[in-house]
């Protein structure tokens, strides 16, 4: 072999030694790949979620939809809700936002939910029946349900008609709330006044009722929060029935709009012996409303006696 050969052998050598064979090239990744890539990184980038979640709050209906706590309720975006939290997947994904917006959108449109404040003021009111458990144990659940038609039928209109908003029945009793107190108050003195009917068996009940304003958190139909629980505390100190007031309540309520409405609101003490209500704040005021015929009888009563 002549010196020529001999340095062209030793130079394809050296290249068969510097480049790597075409077999250890690492692929080359297609534009689809590349593409899908980009949108699981993207899918779960906590900056994008962050920012549709930001946006669902300007769109339409619910934002909170697909919050189990915000699925109560019937019809198909109802539906939709409850089973969006299984069927879309990862909770911080990008897709399941886009999803979630689309599906509120919808109950928007289906329900002609109006875009409201989250938690604006309003006026909440409770009621039940005083001693319903006990009398129902005896007359049994024929006599109990006709009762409980009866209360419905008798409550419930007047509320309706006043502009108030039935949340839910509890048992022998209703959560409803009112955008104006003193609306609310003269719903609950006529709801009041058509308990007057009500009678079953020679069983004539009496309603207790609690009303208190604030600002509850508002969860699809829904309303919670320490308000809710202050206003359900108001009733529960109307133990023989009657119709109590939170100061929350009575301070929006201008005198002129009570003697119109023909009420008295006497301060509510608590009796010395009764066990103290939980949940109410301590310099939340508590008053009992009555009528000022009730009134001005009761007060006839009390200085009758004294003078006896």
């Amino acid at each position: 072999m002549g010196p020529h050969e001999q340095e062209a052998g030793r130079s394809q050598a050296t290249k068969a030694t510097a480049e790597p064979p075409a077999a250890l090239e690492p692929p080359r990744r297609s534009p689809v790949h590349n593409a899908a890539h980009w949108l699981r990184s993207t899918n779960r980038s906590p900056g994008v979620v962050a920012f549709l979640r930001r946006a669902r709050r300007l769109l339409p209906g619910d934002p909170e939809f697909g919050d189990p706590l915000s699925t109560a309720g019937d019809g198909g975006p109802r539906a939709a809700a409850r089973a969006a939290d299984r069927l879309l997947g990862d909770r911080n994904a990008a897709s399941r936002e886009v999803s979630l917006g689309v599906l509120q959108v919808w109950q928007a449109l289906t329900e002609a939910v109006s875009r409201q404040p989250a938690n604006p003021e309003v006026t909440l009111v409770f009621t039940d029946l005083v001693g319903f458990s006990t009398w129902s144990l005896e007359a049994g659940d024929d006599a109990a349900l006709a009762l409980l038609r009866q209360v419905a039928r008798a409550v419930e209109p007047p509320l309706l008609d006043a502009g108030g908003h039935i949340v839910k029945r509890l048992g022998d009793g209703i959560m409803a709330v009112f955008r104006n107190p003193t609306v609310a108050v003269g719903a609950v003195l006529a709801a009041r006044d058509a308990m007057k009917s009500v009678e079953v068996n020679g069983y004539t009940p009496r309603m207790r009722v609690g009303i208190h304003t604030g600002r509850p958190q508002r969860l699809a139909a829904d309303w919670l929060g320490v308000d809710v629980n202050i206003a359900a505390r108001v009733m529960e100190r109307a133990t023989k029935g009657g119709i109590m007031v939170s100061s929350s309540t009575l301070d929006l309520i201008p005198q002129s709009e009570l003697d119109a409405l023909g009420v008295v609101a006497k301060r509510a003490r608590r009796p010395v012996f009764a066990s103290k209500l939980t949940g109410i704040p301590a310099d939340l005021a508590i008053y009992r409303i009555r009528s000022r015929r009730e009134f001005l009888h009761n007060v006839g009563t009390v200085e009758t006696n004294a003078r006896a």
